[in-house]
């Protein structure tokens, strides 16, 4: 498929979302990687494009441009165009004084053309412009510093601030431009045990993904805390969908969050098992309006998806 091909395509699925009535089913164009390659797949199930990939991919984005963003290993971010050939590449390092091991399970396209990247180990972000010079450091408040466990899904705001989810601590921090913590949300286990394991029946505070949304709340995937909860900034829990919540659904390790113009929040279920979907939009009053639960094209550890039909959503 060549470039102006994969470009014409999106532009159709957002119309022919658009056109949808009421009484049609919801159906998603996705952007999503899992075993062992990167794929955008049709709101019908067909893989349109699809690139190779190694390892956990826990962060990835189709750009403005076309291109897509994401790991090509624990280390290195790649932009790849549609016709698979790489444009641009970063390899995390460790840092001055730190001689273990560095991963990276978050990165964002920048406004000004530069890249923000989570360096777990390295217990920092950093902003990368387009020749790979680093042009902002923030070091990270990390309580349990661990080189798999420091980050996850982190997103730079509107305001400037870096919304962060430590994993290891179990806490949300917002930070502002100068590294300050100026906001957290610390999760509970939520009257449950802790229990071990990545699928329905693990439990605790690991979180994975938060967005901050149009309301000034935050509302955050717990991770194997098997919830999704909305905060507000006084750190109430305003809204929650909880593991058994969903008629028929089972939530296990909750990762992506897209907030959805209309309302519907989108929840990423990794490790569920085959008998659960992968992806979920659900309404405010927690109606499932559509499910993805495709175990030919992706498998069980299916941690970050994009949709490319709706303009406007917060993810």
């Amino acid at each position: 498929m060549n470039r102006r091909t994969f470009i014409a395509a999106a532009g159709f699925a957002v119309i022919a979302t658009s056109s949808l009535t009421a009484a049609e089913p919801v159906k998603h164009r996705i952007l999503a990687a899992d075993k062992g390659h990167i794929c955008i797949v049709s709101g019908e199930g067909c893989v349109e494009w699809e690139a190779p990939c190694a390892g956990d991919v826990h962060d990835l984005s189709l750009l403005p441009n076309g291109n897509i963003l994401f790991p090509m290993s624990s280390t290195e971010v790649v932009e790849m165009n549609p016709n698979r050939q790489v444009v641009w590449r970063y390899t995390s390092k460790a840092k001055e004084g730190y001689n273990g091991p560095v991963e990276v399970h978050a990165f964002q396209r920048l406004e000004d053309g530069g890249t923000l990247i989570a360096e777990s180990g390295n217990c920092r972000l950093i902003e990368v412009d387009g020749t790979g010079k680093i042009s902002k450091v923030i070091p990270l408040t990390v309580e349990n510093p661990h080189h798999h466990r420091d980050t996850r899904m982190v997103r730079k705001l509107k305001n400037g601030h870096y919304l962060v989810c430590h994993e290891a601590d179990g806490t949300v921090r917002e930070y502002d431009a100068d590294a300050k913590v100026v906001w957290s949300y610390k999760l509970d286990l939520a009257g449950r045990p802790r229990s071990p394991g990545h699928g329905p029946e693990g439990h605790g505070t690991e979180v994975y993904g938060a967005i901050r949304l149009a309301n000034g709340n935050t509302l955050i995937a717990a991770g194997n805390g098997n919830r999704v909860i909305e905060v507000s900034p006084a750190g109430e829990i305003v809204w929650s969908i909880d593991q058994t919540e969903l008629p028929g659904i089972t939530l296990a390790w909750v990762t992506s969050l897209h907030a959805l113009p209309n309302g519907h929040i989108v929840i990423g279920n990794c490790h569920a098992g085959p008998e659960n979907p992968q992806l979920i939009e659900v309404s405010r009053d927690k109606q499932v309006v559509w499910q993805m639960k495709n175990f030919d094209i992706f498998g069980n550890s299916l941690a970050m998806a994009q949709i490319l039909d709706v303009p406007g959503a917060i993810r």
